[in-house]
């Protein structure tokens, strides 16, 4: 028989070393492990914060589309602006000046009583 076997209770054997140590406990192996790979997990979790920060929902891609956005929608607000101070200026001639009112109603083809108004078609190349 081996020697670094022995019966126990006759029947089965058991391995018996010199170094026997007793068993760690599962909470004590982890421990150990979390010890020798704690670089390696702050490595990780370094990476994984980077990544995080951008590309996430709030990181620094997702700041530079908003800010790209908040570009454009202030030219939308300066054209609109713009256009708002013309169509004010418009209605200011047309409450003070009767010649706008009389230019702007001629332009929608209205007519004052009494007139007549001739349409003239615009000459073609192919009457030569």
């Amino acid at each position: 028989m081996d020697p670094n076997y022995e019966r126990s209770h006759g029947e089965v054997p058991v391995r018996v070393t010199a170094s026997a140590q007793p068993p760690q406990p599962f909470f004590e192996h982890l421990i150990d492990f979390f010890r020798r790979n704690a670089l390696y997990f702050l490595i990780a979790g370094l990476v994984l914060l980077i990544v995080q920060d951008i590309f996430g929902t709030h990181g620094v891609m997702a700041m530079r589309r908003s800010q790209v956005e908040a570009g454009q929608i202030r030219a939308e607000i300066n054209k609109l602006n713009e256009q708002n101070k013309q169509l004010s200026d418009e209605a200011g001639r047309l409450k003070s000046d009767p010649n706008a009112v009389e230019g702007a109603a001629r332009a929608n083809g209205l007519k004052r009583p009494g007139e007549v108004v001739f349409k003239v078609a615009p000459a073609s190349d192919a009457t030569h």
